[in-house]
């Protein structure tokens, strides 16, 4: 493998690794579907995570539902798409307006690693396993 594949795969995994700690202090983590949360899941996160157009939410049920969750802050974690940009703007607007802090960090940082590989946050987990096998690691659901 390349020295710049394991840098892209190590940096993925920092982020992640970050993910997983913001999310276990108790920041709720806002996805679109329910793959989404799957897999984030598969990767090791066990905090809150909602799903933002699962069940026909529309984007004031969800805003709802996290003023009702009473956080002050939440990740945005949409698709790396066209319309997940959309969605992300719509929703940190949205969350900006009724006093809540949207955190776009980890969102900025793995699109600007994995958006020409990667469309979606679904499409991480297998990203990830392609990666380790060209860096000979073993795949996570080996273990």
């Amino acid at each position: 493998m390349s020295t710049h594949l394991r840098g892209k795969l190590e940096k993925i995994e920092q982020i992640l690794e970050c993910l997983i700690q913001e999310s276990s202090s108790g920041v709720p983590i806002i996805v679109e579907g329910d793959n989404d949360f799957q897999t984030l899941r598969h990767l090791g996160v066990q905090g809150k995570i909602m799903c933002a157009k699962t069940g026909g939410k529309s984007r004031l049920d969800l805003l709802s539902q996290i003023e009702e969750s009473g956080v002050k802050e939440v990740i945005l974690l949409f698709d790396f798409d066209r319309r997940g940009k959309e969605w992300t703007e719509t929703v940190k607007e949205s969350l900006e307006k009724a006093q809540l802090k949207p955190d776009l960090t980890f969102w900025n940082q793995l699109r600007s690693l994995v958006s020409r590989e990667v469309k979606d946050v679904e499409g991480l987990d297998a990203y990830l396993e392609t990666l380790r096998k060209k860096a000979g690691q073993v795949p996570l659901k080996d273990i």
